[in-house]
């Protein structure tokens, strides 16, 4: 199972970031949650401290970028081999930094990705 990083998970279940938790770990992946509430969606833990996770193969943003900025740091930290910018998440800044570091950024919706098998 591949570690994927929701950054920006909400306990609502309307919210693009508690769909997309329950539909990653629907399609195998190991979910784990970064939000401002901490809770459980589906049995995967939402933390509101950052945490170390290893072997991160992706990292989901549902933050606008104003919000991520104290995050840089933690996600370059983790050395994801993707980061996914979710509509309304789109950060150049942000993303110039994970690319100079080599690690691959796309301006896509997970929910979409996941439906087409392209995640």
């Amino acid at each position: 199972m591949k570690n994927v990083l929701v950054l920006g998970a909400s306990l609502k279940q309307d919210r693009y970031s508690n769909m997309a938790m329950k539909k990653l770990a629907s399609n195998h992946f190991k979910v784990m949650g970064l939000g401002y509430k901490e809770g459980e969606v589906s049995g995967m833990k939402i933390q509101t401290e950052a945490f170390r996770i290893p072997d991160v193969y992706a990292v989901t943003i549902y933050l606008n970028p104003y919000n991520q900025k104290g995050f840089y740091e933690y996600v370059l930290g983790l050395k994801p081999d993707k980061v996914i910018f979710n509509p309304g998440a789109e950060n150049r800044e942000f993303e110039s930094f994970l690319e100079a570091q080599g690690i691959y950024t796309e301006r896509a919706c997970t929910l979409v990705l996941l439906s087409m098998n392209a995640f």
